[in-house]
């Protein structure tokens, strides 16, 4: 009787070991499948040549090399009236505002800057210009370095809506850099919002705005609002009456 009892035991642990097996052996096939469904091919990214400080990459639309002003013109109409110098443009005080011939939507967008290196005012008087996305959505240009204005104006701010993480600004007269991805909104039919536009903007080469939803324009004064546009509008550059010099201006559609 015992002995039935032990090869009984041990049919049945052989059975429960080889179960467990089994078991295991699944898992890992499971595992195994699983991760081969996870692969996808066929799909590569187009491929492009990167850029380096001087140069863009080579998808990238070239909007100020500092050879001329074709890419842009006044917004009151006709020729851009900017100076040509240094290897970029100066804003001609009085000149008007200048926005490209070409219209965009959701961008990466590198633009270098430099304020008078000779100070003269201070708070918003001081280096003052401005980048518009769509011609409505301003990321603030100010000469921003131990220079005191209110904290939604100054140097990287999305005007009057989003303070920059940090003030990252070098010296005056020393060129800055800002790249900008933009996502813009997009509207109903009917005129409503459907989804608003965000901003990521680093700052020589440091976040000072992390994907901060714009809440519609970057007005004066006022809460900010939303008006329907085109899904695509030119940029604008701002003549605030400040001798900001712009260069090495360059756009990626996305």
């Amino acid at each position: 009787m015992k002995k039935l009892n032990l090869r009984s035991t041990i049919k049945n642990i052989s059975f429960l070991i080889l179960g467990i097996a089994a078991f295991l052996f699944s898992i890992q096939c499971d595992g195994q499948d699983n991760k081969e469904s996870t692969a996808i091919w066929g799909q590569d990214p187009v491929v492009i040549t990167p850029g380096n400080e001087n140069a863009p990459p080579s998808d990238a639309i070239v909007l100020l090399d500092g050879t001329n002003l074709d890419e842009w013109e006044s917004t009151k109409g006709g020729e851009a009236k900017w100076k040509l110098e240094d290897g970029g443009m100066t804003v001609v005080k009085k000149s008007g505002s200048i926005r490209t011939k070409k219209a965009f939507g959701d961008c990466q967008l590198h633009v270098e800057w430099r304020s008078p290196a000779i100070v003269v005012d201070d708070s918003q008087d001081r280096g003052n210009s401005g980048i518009f996305l769509q011609e409505r959505y301003e990321v603030q240009v100010l000469d921003s370095y131990e220079n005191i204005t209110y904290s939604n104006g100054m140097a990287g701010s999305i005007y009057k809506q989003h303070i920059p993480l940090v003030n990252a600004c070098r010296e005056p007269g020393e060129w800055q850099t800002y790249d900008i991805i933009f996502s813009a909104p997009g509207f109903k039919e009917n005129g409503e919002i459907e989804k608003p536009g965000y901003f990521t903007v680093l700052q020589n080469g440091v976040l000072i705005q992390n994907h901060v939803e714009l809440k519609g324009l970057t007005v004066h004064s006022g809460k900010p609002y939303y008006e329907k546009h085109n899904p695509k509008e030119p940029i604008a550059l701002q003549d605030h009456g400040c001798l900001v010099s712009y260069r090495n201006i360059w756009i990626r559609e996305l």
